[in-house]
C-alpha cells in the first residue's frame, strides 16, 4: 500500500464539524464559495506526515469548490468522515 508523502494529491471526506468549521469561517471571512456539507469529498494535497504513524496520520490542505481551502490537521486514513482515501483509479 502506498504511503502518503508531501505534496501527493488524496481525497478528503468532510466531517460534521469541517462542515461547520468551513461555513462558520467563510462567514466571518466574507468568502463565498459552493455549499460544504458532511459526506462530500474534496480532493486534498498533503502538507505533512508524521513518520512511523501506521495509521496514515497526515495534516492536509483541502480544496474546496470556492476562493479558499481547509487544513485538515492529524487526520487518518479512512473511509469515514474526517478521513482521507486515495483516489480511485479509473
Amino acid at each position: 500500500m502506498p504511503q502518503p508523502t508531501p505534496g501527493r494529491v488524496v481525497m478528503y471526506r468532510l466531517s460534521e464539524n469541517d462542515a461547520r468549521h468551513i461555513t462558520q469561517q467563510r462567514s466571518h471571512d466574507g468568502v463565498h464559495g459552493n455549499f460544504a456539507a458532511a459526506e462530500q469529498v474534496y480532493p486534498a494535497i498533503v502538507v505533512r506526515i508524521f513518520p512511523g504513524n501506521p495509521h496514515g496520520v497526515c495534516n492536509l490542505k483541502v480544496l474546496l469548490d470556492g476562493p479558499d481551502n481547509y487544513w485538515a490537521t492529524s487526520r487518518h486514513e479512512g473511509d469515514e468522515p474526517g478521513m482521507w482515501a486515495w483516489p480511485e483509479r479509473v
